[in-house]
């Protein structure tokens, strides 16, 4: 099973001692992402979460707008470090490695339920919307789009094919799967998504030899 750090007990309440306002912002993300995948955004609440980080609801509306962002930023503290995205140099088993360590986070922890949770509210809540675009899902694109723009100047794959449309079809599949699960979302199934669609990014390059 993938381990997300934060740990699951959440953080001590502090006294009343002055905290620097990076660890504040620190404890506040933990207690947020500790009691997200606890409890899910049913029982997620502001008051919850500072309680548990031993900080004020005025710190925390400071540099939230609202429950929804906090959920996802604490969330995203959550997962970053599973979800980090290599470098080997080899651009299939990067992008397996990081498609598969995707697959287990979502089906082997909480992560999963709680990141459709936030996906459903976010239709309907406008300053979640456009947090989850520019906190989770942009930055997550980025890296993909960046991984396959390395393997186009490497040389490793075909320069004539759109990294954005690639990282819809590898990442995109996987949500398609864990929102609607008519398919079960497995690392079998990863494995084939990268397979699949490496070969037809290679099949120019291959043609092209003597």
């Amino acid at each position: 099973m993938p381990q997300l750090t934060p740990g699951a007990d959440p953080p001590p309440r502090r006294g009343r001692g002055r905290r620097p306002a990076d660890q504040v912002r620190a404890e506040i993300l933990a207690a947020a992402g500790n009691l997200l995948l606890a409890e899910g955004m049913a029982g997620f609440t502001i008051e919850k979460v500072a309680a548990l980080a031993g900080a004020s609801r005025m710190t925390i509306y400071k540099w939230w707008p609202s429950k929804g962002a906090l959920a996802l930023d604490g969330y995203f503290s959550v997962v970053a470090h599973t979800l980090a995205f290599p470098d080997t140099g080899d651009v299939v088993a990067d992008l397996t490695s990081q498609l598969v360590a995707f697959v287990r986070l979502m089906t082997d922890t909480p992560a999963g339920r709680v990141i459709s949770q936030l996906v459903a509210q976010a239709q309907t809540d406008p300053e979640l919307g456009v947090a989850y675009r520019e906190r989770y899902s942009a930055p997550r694109r980025a890296l993909g789009v960046e991984a396959l723009t390395r393997a186009m100047a490497r040389g490793q794959l075909r320069a004539d094919f759109d990294p954005e449309v690639v990282v819809d079809q590898l990442w995109g599949a996987c949500y398609h799967r864990l929102l609607i699960p008519d398919q079960p979302l497995t690392e079998d199934f990863a494995r084939a998504l990268v397979d699949n669609l490496v070969r037809g990014l290679r099949a120019e390059i291959g043609a092209r030899k003597p």
